[in-house]
């Protein structure tokens, strides 16, 4: 659930969840065409396996089996073995989260000294799992039906369903997140424009514009 709150003056910032496939980064970049900052903490997730000490530990811990033949972890074989098994992806998450919350809060705070931020956006794929959703003042829940959902990964990231289903396993159920929320945006054929301007209008902070006369 959302954290205390803070400072009435600080920028609001609204968390991203939903399943797998149910189109988070569209609705991120939706809010972030009409103004709003956008953190995509699953880009850090990536950045953090690139991290030559985390790198080293996960190479000592799996073996030189999860790098690619550029000597970079490849990602693809890390998920087949940590989402398949709960202890080695726990051990997964002692290794980056830290790392991925460091950058989170670093991005938070450059975004909330900036007198032109209305609204920051956190899209982070793990956000209850990993209690990042106390940084959010309130949470959207991204909906999608499951075919629909599966279909997106399949043509994007090339899963199967099984890759699929053992991945949203791994996270917490549908339901649960949803009844969190305190918003839900529809995103299979409904205008997602106009549901993420309602929220803007909401939530979002008066800015003044630069070199604004008084």
């Amino acid at each position: 659930m959302p954290g205390p709150a803070r400072p009435t003056d600080a920028v609001p910032v609204l968390g991203l969840v939903g399943g797998i496939g149910s189109g988070k980064s569209h609705v991120g970049r939706e809010f972030q065409e009409l103004g709003a900052t956008v953190i995509e903490a699953d880009g850090f997730g990536h950045e953090a396996l690139r991290q030559p000490d985390i790198k080293a530990k996960a190479v000592e811990y799996w073996g030189e089996g999860i790098l690619d033949g550029t000597g970079a972890i490849d990602r693809r074989t890390l998920g087949r073995i940590v989402f398949g098994d709960e202890r080695e992806r726990e051990t997964l998450e002692r290794l980056v989260f830290p790392w991925i919350e460091k950058r989170i809060r670093s991005e938070l705070g450059k975004a909330q000294s900036s007198p032109m931020t209305p609204l920051i956006v956190l899209d982070a794929a793990i956000m209850m799992e990993s209690g990042w959703s106390d940084i959010c003042d309130a949470l959207v829940f991204v909906d999608a039906p499951d075919e629909v959902r599966f279909e997106r990964v399949a043509r994007h990231r090339g899963w199967t369903r099984e890759d699929w289903q053992r991945r949203e396993a791994s996270q917490w159920d549908l339901a649960a997140k949803r009844q969190a929320a305190q918003h839900v945006v529809m995103n299979a054929g409904s205008p997602v424009r106009s549901q993420v301007a309602e929220l803007m209008n909401r939530y979002a902070r008066p800015v003044d514009p630069p070199n604004r006369q008084s």
